[in-house]
């Protein structure tokens, strides 16, 4: 086609397809534009008009093709043919991929030049110049566009121009935004302005970039002819100029327009989009017969955008004459006005195929001629076809830049489906989906959006809800696929990184929100042509993906294959489905009758999770007498190499397969078992778990071969419709790839393929739940951790607690107080409550030589560290599937819920309440509480115990008979008035506060909403949804205490857009933890500021607060985060000194690998804010940030901006430091080979400078942590502290510091504590002591956990491990933890034997735990203890082994 060969520099020669080939159908063609060796994808008129009518490959003469090569590719050919050219009459068994577009060998041109960081493009690809002036007038036009498919339709509108007009021509060049990144192309990008006529911009949404923009415009902008600025920032929007026509004039000459525009989004949300597209097509015609001249610059900018969103080359070229005729050479008529044509545009919504004869406004219209007269050429049967929708970016088919859109098309119906394509003129799609899909003709089975924004708002803003509405009615599965925009094809393949941050955070992150999933990516940008290339493998998958999810909606239950995946880690029978806070056997069971009961072919699955489990695990000897689990698929090698394409790149690692793992020595190994068409299999582990060389210095492994073996069978030889993940977490996830954006290459792609893969998924966790989304494709069903409980008192501490009572009625007797004070103290001292309360009175000391101050001063600081250990929330026992908590279990979680002021809602807490109905501050009793003075500690407690009993009234009105909760009864009714008021009120009388119902009517109407969310429950509803490929609803995953909303568990669960962090909630929050951090440092330290502190920033924690750990680490330094004119934080300033009132305290950020993966656009804002205070001309005794990068630029022999690096993490792709992977299996040698993990696989500097770039830093990091004085982590959440995890002592760095300092001092270990409404800053020491009182040695969690049989016992274990891993890197365990510990697992006898009947392998490791902890010099104990454990442990083993 003409316009083809206008826009393609292409070589003379053409090599046709081979003639010979009998009836050949001409599917696809590659074409090679031999010049600077780019590939381009030939327009679909020619390419599908020969699948239409069979017609030879002979028959495309080179005057159809103009100078195109054609040839075929050279892979998989049959008998000489090429499968693409595979005989196929009518297509009836064209169900073979097609490898679309691009040949393998392909190579896609980048070239070089003045490119951004993230591409290697260049601006001068995209000038144009006249070749001739021949004494015409020249002007020039300079664009910066977010997308480069308007490259061609201005090069071409461009070269029109300068072919056929008689007294202009015109120069053009365009940037894309991210090369303004690049110094030397910004000012590339400033000379070109400064020498413009015309400047376009558009989408320019990135904040710190559009700051480049307006600096660059803004001066020149009176000298320019015209500024046209569609869509973007607002600051850059200011910049229009058109005549006398301004966004400023224009909002106050329209002024019922704007009222209009206002009304419409207050009534329907973002849909006045659809409005003021209508408005677009009409205005212009309205004010062509006003005549100001006001009005005839506000219709052509009107015009110009009309121009600018048809995209075409024509509507390109007539905006420019335009904007020439009317501004840069007014009045001189240099164009004649007939030669510029109106715009040329297509419907605003329709109904999209690149061989329909038009674009389709109504879908009954489209399914007529789809099923009438495309679909039978390809052999379709609507009937039985599978139809999938497809949501498209109007601006590619505007522009013609539509190849990877046809490509996907193509693949979708050479695998016999219907395929709806729709696209919308704005950014709202909400109303084509509900008119064109929802209520159409027919509704797809599953739907991709290609466009990569959110459903409703695009870029810029979004509107979350009505997406989900609107997909919910829709209720098909929901995948937002992504094409490449900051990257070309190469850097992205080349990318150990992946997809371009901003990309991740516009078209990743917010999609995940509206509920989409798997986001493939599908097209990439050739660096020279800008046009939009198919990657032909990503379209192959995304085609198969979604096809395999509408065959889920198509496919009877009876017929359908479900693989079940349990995890096994550390890799160890006792250890078979490992999953946080799960009953995983008693789940799967549930699981199963829920799936029998719907039809499901689930065999003889046994009846109770105890007897499922035994049959997973072989039976019971296996537990007890065989090292095996069931077998329950032998996969010879010949079988693995044939089914598994990249078996032989895992020999780099592995050697040959079978390998030692997972393996006979003949065959590979698949363990689990089958019933009927469900399998249970276990799923390999790393593999790597007991090598310390490989832990050490491998920053990531491949899958070993039974790793891949069992991916394989899962497919290919059980044919699973979908796989279920159960529990958090599995490894498939963490397998090398990239971080966002995954290839061919990357493993957790290879291992899924193309099975829908669906993940249960705890609901505090939303951090790596959003690694398995995006990684591994998954699906998160999201469930609830168990119910919380108060910790109370037990033992000792409850004898203590009964002491204190007793001194509170006799404080004031002299006979009776001084003798009950003595026994405190003698009982605080059995009970190490020495080690935290520093000024304890000696043993020795009688409190009849103190006054009654100083009494209760003791007796405060005592009662304070009871209340702090009996009022900590601890999970108690495991959760099952599909149970909901019982009216009492809610109660803890109602408590403390209803403890926390919520300012957002207007809700105050009801401590704060209690607090003020006695004329006191809540904080101030906090406070108090906190220093230990007795009357408030006793006043909090009092205030506790209130609102425990307030709740309690609340949910005891609507509990039944059976302990639950069915329907929340109303707040209000005749009988509260009769009774005197609520039950709450009543309660709170007793207990000695008088609140009227009227002062907690809100929060109470809050906590009942709460409470129907708490005891709700769609866990197993949504899987068996999802199964049936309906769309699952998704919610915010973290703590539902903080954010309710968590709840009901049963949510496709997402984090939160990563640009909207730290709120200024969390900004408020953070310096209150700030200020207490700082205070404890001076005071541990002789009134002196720490000079740098070592900070562990987590994903899941961040979520939580919403940024509360990333605002501390700004606080620190002394930086605001400041939100930009669209809400987004991603501008910094810095505090003055004088307002900040202390030095700035340098800090060493060690970022998650998951934090990098959700937050690196926060780490680019952390990076900016360290070297912003680093380059401040400050005195160095204020700001340590500037004193050590100073002194290590010297040091290194770098820039002050490079010494100044503070953030780290893992390089890309990889997770954790390894430490806790070596603690969990014994395989280290020492702390030294711990501390260099740590040092080597977190040594990656993150610099805002080259955005998302991990580099190896070493040198820096040690020299910045060589200058540590204190290490800093955050608790969030009551449900994970730092033993129920080994992700908080895998980046504790408090002995690598020890290490590198010079001094040999050891630094303090500070955790902050946000858990609770009074905010807590504890040294490390004392948070293990209180994690081990309330968890391990604390009766209600163990004899909880014991509860649930084998995995409680595995539980009780992992803490005692995760125990050991602080000793090993923070030396801040005290010996009486595991000396109590060893008491109550070991010394006695019937919880021996309790242990080893649940499961004997967990208890073998528990054993093995406290000898290495003695071997290592953790524990010191008498030789009694040791004798008794080494005995035991040959007995455990021989058990096990079947021996006894």
């Amino acid at each position: 086609p003409p316009e083809v060969a206008a826009s393609c520099p292409c070589t003379t020669s053409t090599r046709f397809l081979p003639a010979s080939a009998r009836h050949p159908v001409l599917t696809k063609i590659s074409i090679r534009m031999q010049s600077r060796g780019v590939l381009a994808f030939l327009g679909p008129a020619a390419v599908l008009a020969a699948v239409l009518f069979q017609q030879e490959a002979a028959a495309f003469a080179p005057s159809a093709v103009g100078k195109l090569a054609l040839r075929p590719s050279s892979v998989n050919t049959r008998a000489g043919v090429p499968n693409f050219l595979r005989l196929a009459p009518k297509l009836r068994n064209a169900a073979s991929p097609l490898k679309m577009a691009i040949s393998d060998e392909a190579q896609i041109a980048t070239t070089g030049g003045t490119g951004g960081f993230f591409t290697s493009s260049n601006s001068e690809d995209r000038r144009v110049s006249p070749e001739n002036v021949n004494g015409r007038q020249k002007f020039k036009v300079v664009y910066v566009v977010l997308e480069s498919q308007y490259q061609s339709s201005m090069a071409v509108a461009c070269k029109r121009i300068n072919v056929d007009q008689e007294n202009v021509c015109v120069e053009s060049v365009g940037y894309l935004l991210e090369e303004l990144r690049n110094p030397e192309t910004l000012q590339a990008f400033k000379r070109d302005v400064e020498t413009a006529n015309v400047f376009i911009g558009s989408l320019i949404f990135v904040q710190e970039l559009a700051e480049k923009v307006v600096e660059v415009v803004e001066p020149l902008r009176e000298k320019l002819d015209a500024v046209l600025i569609f869509p973007s920032m607002p600051d850059v929007m200011r910049l229009n100029k058109v005549g006398t026509f301004t966004m400023a004039q224009m909002g106050q000459s329209q002024s019922v327009i704007g009222e209009f525009m206002k009304k419409k989004r207050q009534e329907n949300g973002a849909s006045f989009e659809g409005s003021m597209l209508k408005l677009l097509r009409t205005l212009p015609k309205v004010l062509k017969y006003l005549p100001s001249d006001k009005a005839k610059d506000a219709r052509s900018f009107m015009l110009s955008f009309q121009y600018w969103l048809g995209g075409s080359p024509e509507n390109l070229e007539a905006l420019l004459l335009m904007m020439a005729n009317t501004y840069i050479y007014e009045d001189q008529n240099k164009i004649k006005a007939e030669e510029i044509a109106e715009p040329v545009l297509l419907p605003d919504i329709g109904v999209w195929h690149p061989l329909a004869p038009r674009v389709f406004e109504d879908s009954t219209e489209y399914n007529q001629w789809y099923d009438n007269e495309h679909a039978p050429v390809l052999g379709i049967d609507p009937k039985t076809a599978p139809t999938v929708g497809v949501i498209l970016q109007k601006s590619h088919i505007n522009t013609k830049d539509e190849a990877h859109y046809t490509s996907l098309i193509q693949e979708l119906e050479a695998r016999g489906s219907r395929v709806i394509c729709i696209y919308s003129g704005g950014l709202d799609f909400s109303g084509p989906v509900e008119d064109l899909f929802t209520k159409g003709a027919v509704v797809p089975d599953s739907v991709i959006n290609l466009t990569g924004f959110a459903l409703v708002g695009g870029p810029a803003s979004q509107d979350h809800a009505k997406a989900v509405e609107t997909l919910a009615r829709l209720n098909r599965p929901y995948l937002c696929a992504v094409p490449l925009v900051f990257q070309s094809f190469e850097e992205w393949k080349a990318s150990e990184l992946g997809l371009h941050p901003i990309q991740v955070a516009l078209q990743v992150s917010l999609p995940e929100i509206d509920g989409a999933i798997e986001p493939i990516i599908y097209g990439g940008r050739d660096g020279l042509t800008g046009r939009t290339v198919p990657l032909p493998d990503r379209i192959n998958l995304l085609a198969d993906r979604a096809l395999k999810w509408a065959n889920l909606r198509m496919k009877k239950n009876k017929d359908k294959k479900l693989a079940i995946s349990i995890f096994s880690f550390p890799p160890d029978k006792g250890n078979v489905g490992t999953a946080a806070y799960l009953d995983v056997f008693g789940s799967i069971h549930a699981v199963g009758k829920e799936l029998r009961r719907q039809g499901y072919s689930v065999g003889d699955m046994p009846d109770n999770a105890e007897a499922l489990m035994d049959a997973v695990l072989n039976d019971k000897e296996a537990r007890v007498g065989s090292p095996y689990l069931n077998v329950e698929y032998k996969m010879s090698v010949d079988e693995y190499q044939e089914l598994t394409p990249y078996a032989s790149e895992l020999e780099e690692n592995w050697g040959k397969p079978p390998g030692n793992l997972n393996s006979d020595g003949a065959n590979l190994l698949v363990y689990g078992k089958k019933f009927g068409n469900v399998f249970i299999g276990v799923q390999p582990s790393f593999g790597y778990e007991g090598d310390p060389m490989r832990l050490l210095f491998s920053k990531s492994a491949s899958p070993h071969h039974g790793f891949a073996a069992y991916h394989t069978y899962l497919e290919k030889v059980f044919g699973a419709d979908a796989v279920l993940h159960f529990g958090t977490h599995g490894s498939l996830e963490f397998m090398p790839g990239k971080q966002v954006g995954m290839a061919s290459s990357c493993y957790p792609d290879r291992l899924i393929n193309s099975m829908p893969n669906l993940y249960y998924y705890a609901a505090n966790n939303p951090s790596e739940a959003t690694i398995a989304k995006r990684r591994s494709y998954a699906a998160t069903i999201s469930y609830l951790t168990p119910p919380a409980e108060n910790a109370g008192l037990y033992k000792g501490l409850k004898e203590l607690g009964e002491l204190v009572s007793s001194y509170k009625g006799l404080r004031e007797n002299e006979a009776r107080g001084p003798s009950i004070v003595n026994a405190i103290v003698a009982a605080a001292y059995s009970c190490n409550l020495d080690k935290d309360i520093l000024d304890l009175p000696a043993e020795d000391a009688d409190a009849k030589a103190m006054d009654l101050r100083q009494r209760d001063d003791v007796v405060g600081q005592v009662y304070r560290r009871l209340m702090e250990i009996e009022s900590r929330l601890l999970p108690c026992g495991l959760h099952t599937v599909g149970v909901p908590p019982t009216a009492e279990e809610s109660i803890a979680t109602l408590v403390n819920i209803a403890s926390l002021d919520r300012p957002e809602d207007g809700v105050k807490s009801l401590p704060r309440l209690l607090a003020e109905s006695r004329d006191r501050d809540i904080e101030e009793v906090y406070r108090n509480n906190n220093n230990g003075v007795l009357e408030d500690v006793s006043f909090n407690q009092e205030i506790t115990e209130a609102v425990r009993s307030a709740v309690r009234s609340l949910v005891e009105r609507s509990t039944n008979s059976a302990g639950r909760v069915e329907q929340v009864s109303p707040m209000a009714g005749m009988m509260d008035k009769m009774q005197g008021g609520t039950p709450w009120k009543r309660a709170l009388k007793d207990k000695g506060f008088n609140l009227e119902d009227s002062a907690m009517a809100q929060l109470f109407g809050y906590l009942e909403f709460c409470l129907r969310q708490v005891v709700a429950d769609n866990e197993l509803g949504a899987l068996i949804d999802a199964l049936d490929g309906k769309y699952i609803l998704p919610g915010p995953g973290g703590d539902p205490i903080r954010n309710p909303d968590v709840l009901p568990t049963g949510k496709n669960m997402h984090a939160l857009d990563p640009q909207s962090i730290p709120t200024s909630a969390a900004v408020d929050c953070a310096k209150v933890v700030v200020e207490r951090l700082l205070e404890r440092l001076q005071a541990d330290n002789g009134g002196v500021y720490p000079e740098s502190i070592a900070f562990t920033l987590w994903g899941t924690d961040n979520i939580k607060t919403y940024g509360e750990s990333l605002a501390q680490v700004l606080q620190l330094v002394g930086v605001r985060p400041v939100p930009d004119s669209l809400g987004r934080v991603n501008k910094l300033e810095l505090i003055p000194l004088e307002e900040l009132g202390r030095p700035r305290v340098d800090t060493v950020v060690s970022c998650s690998g998951v934090f990098r993966d959700l937050f690196i656009n926060q780490m680019n804002l952390l990076d900016r804010g360290i070297k912003m205070a680093a380059e401040a001309d400050e005195p160095l005794e204020m700001n340590f940030v500037r004193k050590h990068a100073l002194e290590q630029a010297e040091e290194l022999g770098v820039s002050l901006r490079d010494a100044a690096t503070r953030v780290f993490s893992n390089a890309a792709g990889s997770y954790s430091a390894n430490v806790g992977l070596a603690i969990e299996n014994g395989g280290w040698e020492g702390e030294q080979q711990l501390q260099e993990q740590f040092i080597s696989r977190k040594g990656f500097a993150f610099n805002a400078d080259k955005p998302g770039m991990m580099e190896a830093a070493g040198d820096v990091f040690r020299s910045s942590l060589s200058r540590v004085d204190c290490t800093f982590q955050n608790l969030d959440s009551s449900e994970i502290s730092l033993t129920d995890v080994s992700h908080y002592f895998d980046s504790d760095p408090t002995k690598v510091v020890a290490g590198l300092r010079t001094d040999g001092k050891k630094p303090m270990s500070m955790i902050a504590d946000t858990t609770t409404a009074n905010a807590q800053v504890r040294s490390l020491s004392e948070t293990v002591r209180l994690d081990a009182r309330t968890k391990l040695l604390n009766p209600k969690f163990y004899e909880g956990m014991l509860s649930t049989g084998y995995e409680g016992t595995r539980e009780i274990t992992k803490r005692l491990r995760n125990t050991m891993g602080w000793s090993a890197t923070a030396g801040e365990v005290d010996n009486f933890i595991y000396e109590d510990a060893n008491s109550v697992f070991i010394e006695d006898e019937d919880m021996r034997k309790r242990l080893l009947e649940s499961n004997p392998n967990a208890f073998r490791d528990m054993i093995t735990t406290f000898l290495e902890a003695n071997g290592r010099g953790y524990w010191e104990t008498s030789e009694e203890n040791l004798d008794r454990l080494r005995e035991l442990y040959q007995d455990v083993e021989d058990r096990i082994e079947g021996v006894m």
